[in-house]
C-alpha cells in the first residue's frame, strides 16, 4: 500500500503575485476602457461618475458616426497624416541609420573615432525637442515647407534617427565579422555582402527598431504644432484642439480620436511582433 505525499501548501507569496498582476493589470487596462466609455456617453453624461453602459448611462455611437462618416471627416485626413509622416520618418531614420549603424560596427574612424560618434548619436537622442524647433521653423519657412507633411517627415527622421543608429550597431557588431569577410573572399563587394549576408540577419532587431520609430513619429507634438496648422495636422495636434468656444473640451470626442490614434500602432506591433518571433536570433550564428 503506497502512502500518498502530503499535499504542500499554496504559497502565501504567490497570491500576492497574483493579486500585484491583476492590479498592474487593471491600471494599465482603465485608460482604454475609460475612453471607450467616454466615446459612448452622452454630453450630459460625461460629468456623471458611471461606469458600465445600459445599466448606468444609455451608450451611443453619434459621436463615432460623427467622427467617421461625416461629409469632411477631418479625423480620417489626420490620421492620414499621421501614418505617411510616422511611415517616411521611420523609413528614412531607418534606412540611414541602418547604414550608419552598419559602418560603426564593421569599420574604424581614427579620426573622430567610433566611440566619440556613438555618444555624438547618443547626444541627439537626449537633445531637448525645444532647442532646435525655431531654427526647423525657419528653414521650413525659407522653403516653403510650412504645413507640408515634408516638413514634418525631415523633423521627425532627425530626431529618432540616432535610436535607430544606435539599435543597427549592436545588431551588426553582435554578428561575426567573418561572415563578411567569408562573403569578399566569394567575390561579393561590400554592399552585396551587406544587404545579402548582414542584412537578413538582423532584420528582427530592425523591425523592433522600424516599431518604435514609427511610436516616435506618431506620439511627436512638439514640431507638429509649430510646423502644421491646417493641411498636414497629424492626429496628436488634432486631439489637442477638440475644442470649442462654446462647450469648452469636448471629451467625447477626445475618446473617440484617442482610440482612434492608438488602434495602428497596436496593429503594426501586432503584425511586427509575429514577424518578429519568426526571425533569427541573432547570436545563434556565433560559433
Amino acid at each position: 500500500m503506497t502512502s500518498r505525499s502530503p499535499r504542500r501548501p499554496f504559497p502565501i507569496s504567490r497570491i500576492f503575485i497574483w493579486l500585484g498582476i491583476i492590479l498592474l493589470t487593471v491600471w494599465v487596462l482603465f485608460p482604454f476602457y475609460w475612453a471607450v466609455i467616454i466615446s459612448l456617453k452622452q454630453p450630459i453624461d460625461e460629468f456623471t461618475l458611471s461606469f458600465i453602459p445600459v445599466l448606468q448611462f444609455t451608450p451611443t455611437l453619434d459621436h463615432w458616426q460623427s467622427d467617421l462618416f461625416s461629409g469632411s471627416a477631418p479625423v480620417l485626413q489626420a490620421a492620414f497624416n499621421s501614418v505617411v509622416i510616422s511611415v517616411g520618418s521611420m523609413i528614412i531614420a531607418l534606412g540611414l541609420g541602418t547604414l550608419a549603424g552598419y559602418g560603426l560596427a564593421r569599420f574604424k574612424y581614427r579620426r573622430w573615432g567610433n566611440r566619440n560618434l556613438s555618444m555624438w548619436f547618443l547626444s541627439q537622442q537626449f537633445l531637448p525637442p525645444i532647442v532646435t524647433v525655431i531654427p526647423y521653423f525657419l528653414v521650413m519657412q525659407q522653403l516653403h515647407l510650412l504645413d507640408t507633411k515634408t516638413a514634418l517627415i525631415i523633423a521627425d527622421s532627425t530626431f529618432i534617427m540616432p535610436f535607430a543608429v544606435l539599435v543597427a550597431r549592436d545588431a551588426f557588431r553582435s554578428l561575426a565579422g567573418e561572415l563578411v569577410e567569408a562573403a569578399l573572399v566569394d567575390g561579393c563587394h561590400e554592399f552585396s555582402a551587406f544587404f545579402r549576408v548582414m542584412m537578413p540577419l538582423v532584420l528582427p532587431a530592425l523591425a523592433s527598431a522600424g516599431i518604435i520609430c514609427f511610436s516616435f513619429s506618431w506620439n511627436e507634438f512638439l514640431y507638429a504644432l509649430v510646423l502644421t496648422y491646417q493641411k498636414a495636422v497629424p492626429l496628436s495636434v488634432y486631439i489637442a484642439g477638440s475644442t470649442t468656444s462654446s462647450q469648452g473640451i469636448q471629451f467625447w470626442y477626445i475618446g473617440t480620436r484617442t482610440l482612434i490614434a492608438i488602434t495602428i500602432p497596436v496593429i503594426l506591433s501586432l503584425v511586427a511582433q509575429r514577424y518578429i518571433v519568426q526571425g533569427l536570433s541573432l547570436g545563434a550564428v556565433k560559433g
